[in-house]
C-alpha cells in the first residue's frame, strides 16, 4: 500500500504559498499514492460547511480532484472540528473519527486527545466536540460564526503564549495506553508541531510537522515509513521532498 499522511497546514488564504504547495502536493501525490490521509488542522478555522470564502471553495476543488485519483481521508483537528458530511460529499472524501486503525496495527490520530496534561485545553475540547455545542453553533448565522471563530482563535493564541511547552505535548503514557488498547505497533499524529520519530517498547510513533518554515509529509511504501520535508517557497513536485533528519 502506498500512502501519504499530512496534518497541520492551518490554511488561511487560497493565494498563499502554503495553499499553492498543498494543491501541488495533492496533485502530484495522488498519482502515486493509493490513499492520502489528512490528520487534522487542514484549516486554521472552519465555521461550517456553508463557508462561502474563496479558500473554502478552492480547498474543496483541490481535494475533489485528488480524490478522483486516490482515496482521500480527513480527520478533524482542533481548528476544523466542524467539518461535516456536506463538505465531505462535495470534496469526495471520507471523514474519520480519531483514533482510527488501519492495516490492523497502525493507529492514526490528530494527537490533541493525548495532550492530557493540558487540562484546560481538554475541558474546552470536550465542549467543542459535543453534539449539543456544535448544533448550537451551526444554528447561528454564518457571519456570527465567523466572528466567533476569530474570537476563539485570538483567545487560544493568548492562552497558549502563557502555557508551559511541556503540557502542550502528548503524554507518552496516554499514547502507549491507546496503542495497547488498539494493539497498534505504529502511531501517526500531528497537533504538537514537533515533527519526529519516537520508539518505545517496540512501538514507533511518527509526529507530523506543521506547514510553517517548510511542508511536511509521512510517506508509506509497504512496511516502510519516511518523514519528509520540502520547501514552501518552490513548486512542489513528487520526489522533491527530502528525508527529515
Amino acid at each position: 500500500m502506498q500512502r501519504v499522511f499530512i496534518s497541520d497546514l492551518h490554511l488561511e488564504n487560497h493565494e498563499s504559498p502554503r495553499f499553492q504547495r498543498f494543491a501541488e502536493c495533492l496533485s502530484a501525490e495522488s498519482v502515486w499514492a493509493d490513499e492520502i490521509y489528512l490528520l487534522g488542522d487542514l484549516m486554521e478555522m472552519w465555521v461550517g460547511d456553508d463557508d462561502d470564502t474563496p479558500l473554502a471553495r478552492n480547498v474543496t476543488q483541490v481535494l475533489a480532484a485528488a480524490a478522483d485519483r486516490a482515496g482521500v481521508f480527513l480527520m478533524h483537528g482542533n481548528r476544523d472540528f466542524l467539518f461535516g458530511d456536506g463538505f465531505a460529499l462535495r470534496a469526495h472524501l471520507q471523514l474519520l473519527e480519531a483514533p482510527h486503525l488501519i492495516d490492523g496495527d497502525v493507529l492514526l490520530s490528530h494527537g490533541d486527545a493525548w495532550c492530557i496534561d493540558d487540562q484546560a485545553y481538554q475541558q474546552m475540547r470536550s465542549m467543542f466536540r459535543s453534539a449539543a455545542w456544535q448544533d448550537d453553533i451551526l444554528a447561528k448565522p454564518l457571519d456570527e460564526r465567523k466572528a466567533l471563530g476569530q474570537m476563539l482563535r485570538a483567545q487560544s493564541r493568548a492562552e497558549n503564549a502563557n502555557k508551559s511547552s511541556n503540557i502542550m505535548d502528548v503524554n507518552v503514557s496516554a499514547v502507549m495506553q491507546s496503542a495497547a488498547a488498539h494493539n497498534a505497533r505504529t502511531l501517526i499524529h500531528g497537533h504538537t508541531h514537533r515533527p519526529g520519530r519516537h520508539e518505545k517498547d517496540d512501538t514507533r510513533r511518527y509526529v507530523l510537522g506543521s506547514w510553517e518554515r517548510c511542508g511536511w509529509l509521512l510517506r508509506q511504501s509497504g512496511a516502510h515509513f519516511q518523514l519528509e520535508c520540502f520547501s514552501l517557497a518552490r513548486r512542489y513536485e513528487s520526489g522533491t521532498a527530502h528525508p527529515a533528519r
